[in-house]
Parts: structure tokens; C-alpha cells; sequence
């Protein structure tokens, strides 16, 4: 397939960009399509996976047929086997006449199951057998239902970690990656971005009838050097949004770019404000990572401390300046600690055992100038007290959607919905 063909297809379909896995993932949806095979599209969110089902589908046979796009996503789990499969009158509450799932209505075209990812296991072990017999039965129908569907799928997960925690059938995966397309991330894809600004810019300026945007050289270096965790999708975002409120400077700088890039989002390899500079921004990345940080420390610094105090109580009379609190070993052999310390009064520590309250340590002194010391191990309150800051924070950031708030969290929903009731954060 030659270079003037593939751009002929991103020119039809409105894609933008001059990457070698870009242009790669064009030729293989083109050659894809005159077949019946099963293709996965992967890629991170907002790379533009939409484009490459279309792809396929108006390169093959069945052009003619309906293309159905459906995203697995945005159906509740009660209502997806009804959605994709249809059902019966008087199935379930509410169904009052019987209704044709996508895959029916779909029969003899494509059908593109975007976030294919998030159908629970039950509607898998449904769409396995669609993809293996062209079969399917209705909710509440005994009856299969023959379909003529080439099914196109997307997702953003990692499928080989999804198999191995058990959330995605593995049966299921290998049937749907017949064919695989892996999209690029933006900030893969070099100055594609510096293209795509202006290209957005441009269909912005017609839409509107006016002039577009454009960026100075070092605005083009910093646009360069930013992550996008959002992709092209967030780059398109940014334009419309420097588009309407910059209408009266179409020139625009470093400064003014950095102005709509969120400061929590920003890449470590980008030159970026200082979230209590100009921008006002609050980082909700940058204070988690530092209270992880502070847990970790202290975790480590509880651990040696508990171990030096080990060492004290087991080898007798030592100093604590002989000890080296990093690495919890004796800086010196034992005889020669004591030896030296010979004369001096060194207090001992002891654990004290209470029924009321927490383990507590009392120091026991030889010399009466030294006072009695309580040391109350708190760690796990502190611990609950920054990790239901840090729910309480995620939260707040995200409008208190409990899906996007336990993605940045990296825990569960159901470990998420704990937590929040434990805490009364509800």
C-alpha cells in the first residue's frame, strides 16, 4: 500500500498526522477490512479509535449493511444484555413490548463495541457465543436468533492484566483479537501535535468566521513537550477553549498556553509553573505523591526505630549515638559500645502491656534527671487521617464521580465505596 494511498484514507476520515504507527494502523485497518475477522482496537483514551471501526467497515463488503456504534461503557450492567441482545415482552419489570438488540438490528453490517472492557463477565459469556455461532437469545427468550455481524471492538484497559485479574474472559479476549490495532498516544507521535493545533484552530476559525490561532515558536516547544493524558481529544479541548476566550490575540505565547494546560496533568519533562505561581492551579497529583512519600518515610523510620529499640533491650546498656538509626545496625561491636559507655547511665526500654489502652514503651532510667517517657505507637490513625484526606480530595476533584476518583486513587469502586462509608464520607 503505497504512502499517496494511506494519506488518500486519513484525508477521507479526517485523520491527522504523519507518524510511522499511525500510518501503519491505517494500512492494516484497510487490509483488515475486506474480511470477516474480528479486530481489537487499543489505544489510550481519546487517540481517536472511533475513526479506524469506520475504517473497516466502508473498505469491506458489507459498506452497504449498518454500521452500529455502541459504547459498553455508558449501559448500566442491569440494561447491557438487554441493549445488545434485545428481549421478550413481560421479561423483566417494564418491558412491556419485546425490543431488537444492536446485534439484531446490526445483521449483515459492522457492529463497533467501544470500551468493550467494561461489559461485566455475564454479557461476555453472551457476546462469546455471538462471535462463535453467529447465535444469540433474546432476555427472557428461549429462541436463538441468527446474525450476520462483523463485530469491531476498542478499549483503553490493558487486556492482559484484565484477563489476569480475572475481569475479562480470556476466551473471550483471544476471540476478539484476531486482528490487533494499537494506536500511538499523542505524545508519541512527535510534531503531529503542532499539526493538529493548527488544523483544530482552522476548523474552529471557519465554523466561527474568524481568524485562527497560532503559537510562537517556544508555545510550539512547550506544546511539544506536554504529556496530553487526554490525547487528541484534550488537544482539541484546549484549542476551542484558547479559540473563544483569546479572540482578541491570535498570536499566542508560552505563557499564554501554559495558562489552559492543567498543572496537576503536566508531563516531567515539560518546563511548567509552579501551582502558587500565576496560575492559581491546585495539584492534587503533586500532594498525593508527597503524602505517599511521608507514609513511606515514616513506615521506615518506625521500622528502624523498632529495631534499634530491639537491639537495646536484647544486647543491655548502649548508646543511641552508636547506633546508626538508617540501617538499624550497632556502628560498633557490642563490647566495645559498652566499654565506652562504662560509667554513664543508660536508660532502658521495656514494653508495657495495658489492658485499656495501645502498646506503650517506658524508659527506664538510672539517673533521676531523666524523665518518664510515654510513646504511644500512632501510625494507624495517622495513616486513616491522611487516607481518607486523600479519598476526600479525589472526590472533590472529580464532582464526586466514584469511577473516575477510584482510577486515580489506583484502588477499586468496591474498596472506594468501603472507604467512604468507613470514613462517613458519603
Amino acid at each position: 500500500m503505497s504512502p499517496e494511498d494511506i494519506q488518500d484514507i486519513k484525508n477521507r476520515f479526517g485523520i491527522i498526522g504523519n507518524d510511522d504507527r499511525l500510518n501503519r494502523a491505517v494500512e492494516v485497518a484497510y487490509k483488515v477490512a475486506s474480511t470477516d475477522l474480528s479486530v481489537l482496537v487499543t489505544g489510550e483514551s481519546g487517540v481517536g479509535k472511533e475513526f479506524f471501526p469506520k475504517i473497516i467497515h466502508q473498505f469491506s463488503d458489507r459498506k452497504h449493511g449498518p454500521y452500529i456504534p455502541v459504547n459498553c461503557g455508558a449501559i448500566p450492567e442491569g440494561t447491557v444484555d438487554s441493549e445488545l441482545f434485545g428481549h421478550e415482552k413481560g421479561s423483566f419489570t417494564g418491558a412491556v413490548s419485546e425490543r431488537k438488540g444492536f446485534f439484531e438490528v446490526a445483521d449483515g453490517g459492522t457492529i463497533f463495541l467501544d470500551e468493550v472492557g467494561e461489559l461485566p463477565l455475564t454479557t461476555q459469556v453472551r457476546l462469546l457465543r455471538v462471535l462463535e455461532t453467529g447465535e444469540f437469545l433474546r432476555v427472557g427468550s428461549s429462541k436463538p436468533i441468527k446474525t450476520n455481524v462483523r463485530v469491531v471492538a476498542a478499549t483503553n484497559l490493558n487486556m492482559e492484566k484484565a484477563v489476569k485479574n480475572g475481569t475479562f474472559r480470556e476466551d473471550l479476549y483471544y476471540r476478539l483479537n484476531t486482528i490487533s490495532i494499537q494506536l500511538p498516544s499523542l505524545r508519541e507521535r512527535g510534531e503531529d501535535a503542532a499539526f493538529l493545533f493548527r488544523k483544530f484552530a482552522l476548523n474552529f476559525a471557519e465554523k466561527y468566521s474568524t481568524k485562527p490561532v497560532r503559537l510562537t515558536e517556544d508555545a510550539v516547544i512547550t506544546l511539544l513537550q506536554y504529556h496530553w493524558p487526554g490525547n487528541v481529544r484534550q488537544l482539541r479541548n484546549v484549542v476551542d477553549q484558547i479559540s473563544i476566550l483569546e479572540k482578541d490575540n491570535k498570536l499566542i505565547s508560552r505563557e499564554t498556553l501554559l495558562n489552559y494546560i492543567p498543572v496537576e496533568e503536566h508531563h516531567n519533562n515539560m518546563p511548567i509553573l509552579s501551582p502558587t505561581q500565576e496560575s492559581g492551579g491546585h495539584s492534587y497529583a503533586q500532594e498525593r505523591e508527597f503524602l505517599y512519600s511521608v507514609l513511606f518515610d515514616l513506615q521506615k523510620q518506625v521500622t528502624n526505630l523498632k529495631h534499634v529499640i530491639n537491639e537495646l533491650v536484647s544486647k543491655g546498656h548502649v548508646k543511641i549515638d552508636d547506633v546508626d538509626l538508617e540501617s538499624g545496625e550497632l556502628k560498633k561491636p557490642f563490647d566495645n559500645v559498652i566499654r565506652q559507655s562504662s560509667g554513664s547511665s543508660v536508660p532502658v526500654v521495656h514494653d508495657v502491656h495495658s489492658d485499656d489502652g495501645p502498646k506503650t514503651s517506658m524508659i527506664d532510667k538510672g539517673d533521676s534527671s531523666i524523665q518518664d517517657v510515654e510513646v504511644i505507637d500512632d501510625s494507624a490513625l495517622r495513616w486513616d487521617s491522611l487516607q481518607k484526606d486523600a479519598i476526600r480530595r479525589a472526590l472533590e476533584k472529580h464532582g464526586n464521580q466514584r469511577r473516575a476518583a477510584a482510577k486515580e486513587l489506583n484502588i477499586s469502586e468496591r474498596t472506594l465505596y468501603r472507604k467512604i462509608k468507613e470514613y462517613g464520607l458519603e
